[in-house]
């Protein structure tokens, strides 16, 4: 029977994605066409599908009992004073609003910091010796860190003070921070690296944490039906709770891996999917957790399996990586970066990709989907990340057994490339970089090895060669264009002489631009950050390494409180954070623990507050009176790098060095007479 004209015009018109407005990278978007023409489903499909919820999106949707969910949208017609949305048993827009956010600050804070336990359960291990594959590789790191622990770096003996055997610091470090996980009493013991006047203002608004695991427990009682419902009192404690992980378990995590696996100092690399190569066993490492990942790298590596590869018909072994374990390997052994987290369907549909190795945290489920269309092995390695699919390979990390484990992953890899498909599209593009920006390398950077800190920064600072700093940081989100946010802030901060800090995803983004070689400073900086950045060699955009290392941009703020000269607190720098396309809930764990440390924080694509006007006011505008640092919301790139540099010249102006100093140039003469004043 043909078809009438209403049901030819009932038919539903699927939509397809244009792989030009989905990303601004030329290789995700030819991964995006070639998935397109396999009718492969990736997710930017998915995105274009599937739209976002309008009310979740604004915060105003409560499901934490079975009543629910009780969904609060903002009225067509704007909010009154009299707003009285109220779900099943009561509770306010500004309620559910605060209890979803600090929710979303548990989450973020439980998975940085449990990534934080899990470091520091293998470093106890190595310090006792009970492994032979981890061992201490920093020792200057670990008598720097000891103090913070009240771990003593001598003792007396003859009357004399003498150096401790480093095993015994290793592992008395090692059972002191595991215990700020649970201790039953006391206060974190790393708050006191914070400024003082920092360490002070928490103490004063309460906010101090106990122990980081009681922190996260008790966000999730407050926000239990009919318990907190003061969204003051319930954001006071995931306050609390997002120090806890900053100043706690992302900045243990931080420090002891540096100690186990070496403190990351620059070196070259490069960026994209263009770093797979054809003719080489091809093996993306792809999360969070370095732990393993750092042993497939010296597997990968070793003669042995090198060998092993040529005799399967390969030239050998290509190593790259995805998201934040990328980012640890980049940061300690040049590993390049295969891609940002929208990225990971596509390194495997090009087809080379002979095993994807992940472990935890911003993996898609999806992945294993669409290994399924090619001969790529899919392997998950931690025993909380697991995936229904029976394509997937589970091998359980031990750290008693990592060596093993490791052999037998690379094995894996290597006897699959026998089993690749002659249908092999890898982009040809990539870019070149320079990360590994740890706060040593920068001080190094600065004033070298016998004068090394944070006052030639101050001094460019204050004179106005830099303007300010700023942390760009944090993941991608679909509901954007693909790194889009990511870059033009970025460029937008550079020709403004805003000198950038990165980690996580945005790092990788702006590797994949080239924003992370020092020869790019006098393309994209204004004339006094091109001058600072030729002189000193550095590049305008300092990657410093993965999304725990946000720790690191921290204590970079904190080196520039001691450094004197532009004020007594974080809160006084002329510096501002931003999280261009967020998706994760550690994303508002990050973002809470800057605020709360006094930095002005923006974040784009969406914000998890706007059905709740009075809550959001609260944390935008109120906030600042307490901590010194607020959030704000711009979805717009260029005015959101604009509001930051707003945020920068007010600071700038507060300490009085708005003006920029005046610069002559000086003959021979007046050169003279400085010299022999």
């Amino acid at each position: 029977m043909p078809e009438t004209k209403i049901t030819r015009l009932e038919k539903k018109v699927e939509k397809k994605v244009i792989p030009q407005e989905a990303s601004i990278d030329p290789a995700t978007q030819q991964m995006i066409a070639r998935a397109q023409e396999l009718k492969i489903e990736t997710v930017f499909d998915r995105a274009l599908k599937m739209k976002p919820c309008n009310i979740g999106a604004q915060g105003t949707c409560c499901k934490n009992c079975s009543m629910g969910p009780c969904r609060l949208p903002l009225p067509k017609s704007g909010i009154d004073e009299e707003d009285d949305r109220k779900g099943l048993c009561g509770a306010t827009p500004n309620t559910i609003a605060a209890r979803n956010f600090i929710r979303m600050v548990a989450g973020g804070a439980a998975a940085h910091s449990d990534h934080g336990r899990g470091v520091a359960e293998i470093f106890l291990s190595a310090a006792k010796k009970e492994t032979d594959v981890y061992k201490i590789k920093d020792p200057g790191k670990l008598l720097s860190i000891a103090p913070w622990f009240n771990v003593e770096t001598t003792i007396e003996k003859e009357g004399e003070q003498v150096d401790r055997d480093i095993d015994e610091i290793a592992v008395e470090v090692g059972e002191k921070a595991l215990n700020e996980w649970g201790k039953s009493n006391g206060e974190l013991l790393y708050l006191k690296r914070a400024p003082a006047t920092l360490y002070e203002k928490w103490g004063a608004n309460g906010v101090r944490p106990r122990n980081i695991d009681r922190e996260i427990v008790e966000i999730m009682h407050r926000t239990h039906i009919g318990v907190d419902q003061d969204y003051k009192n319930l954001i006071k404690q995931g306050t609390r709770a997002a120090i806890a992980d900053g100043w706690g378990g992302s900045m243990m995590a931080t420090d002891l891996q540096d100690v186990l696996f070496g403190t990351p100092y620059p070196l070259e690399s490069e960026a994209n999917l263009g770093v797979m190569k054809a003719d080489h066993v091809n093996i993306v490492i792809h999360g969070h957790e370095p732990i393993l990942s750092e042993v497939i790298v010296a597997v990968a590596q070793s003669k042995e399996m090198e060998a092993y590869a040529k005799s399967k018909g390969a030239k050998g072994i290509q190593l790259s990586g995805i998201c934040c374990t990328a980012n640890e390997v980049l940061q300690r052994h040049g590993v390049p970066l295969c891609g940002t987290f929208l990225q990971q369907e596509l390194a495997i549909v090009t087809g080379a990709c002979d095993a994807m190795v992940v472990d935890i945290q911003c993996i898609f489920q999806n992945v294993a989907n669409v290994a399924k269309c090619f001969h790529t092995k899919l392997i998950t390695t931690h025993p909380i990340a697991k995936m229904e699919q029976e394509n997937v390979i589970h091998i359980e990390f031990d750290e008693h057994y990592a060596l093993d484990d490791a052999k037998r992953i690379v094995k894996i890899a290597v006897d699959n490339f026998c089993n690749r498909g002659v249908d092999v599209m890898i982009p040809h593009q990539k870019g070149s970089q320079v990360a590994g920006f740890g706060v040593e390398a920068i001080k190094y950077h600065l004033g070298g090895t016998f004068r090394g800190s944070y006052y030639t920064l101050n001094d460019n600072i204050i004179n106005g060669r830099i303007r300010g700093v700023a942390g760009v940081v944090g993941c991608n989100n679909a509901r954007t264009r693909h790194n889009e946010g990511h870059i033009a802030i970025v460029k937008e901060l550079l020709k403004n002489d805003v000198l950038v800090l990165t980690t996580g995803c945005n790092g990788i983004a702006c590797a994949m631009e080239g924003l992370l070689m020092p020869g790019t400073a006098s393309a994209h900086c204004g004339p006094g950050l091109a001058e600072v950045c030729e002189t000193v060699g550095i590049p305008p955009v300092l990657h410093m390494g993965s999304c725990v290392d946000n720790s690191r941009i921290l204590l970079a703020a904190t080196e520039m409180v001691k450094a004197g000269g532009l004020g007594k607190d974080i809160s006084d720098l002329p510096v501002a954070g931003s999280a261009p396309e967020w998706m994760s809930e550690k994303a508002i764990s990050i973002g809470q623990y800057f605020v709360a440390s006094g930095v002005y924080t923006v974040f784009g694509v969406t914000f998890p507050t706007t059905g709740a006007p009075v809550f959001q006011k609260y944390l935008f505008e109120e906030f600042e009176n307490l901590y010194g640092g607020k959030w704000d919301f711009e979805i717009d790139p260029i005015q959101h790098a604009r509001k930051m540099i707003a945020h920068i010249d007010k600071k700038r102006q507060a300490l009085g060095i708005n003006k920029i100093r005046e610069r002559k140039m000086m003959d021979m003469a007046t050169r003279r007479d400085l010299e022999t004043a």
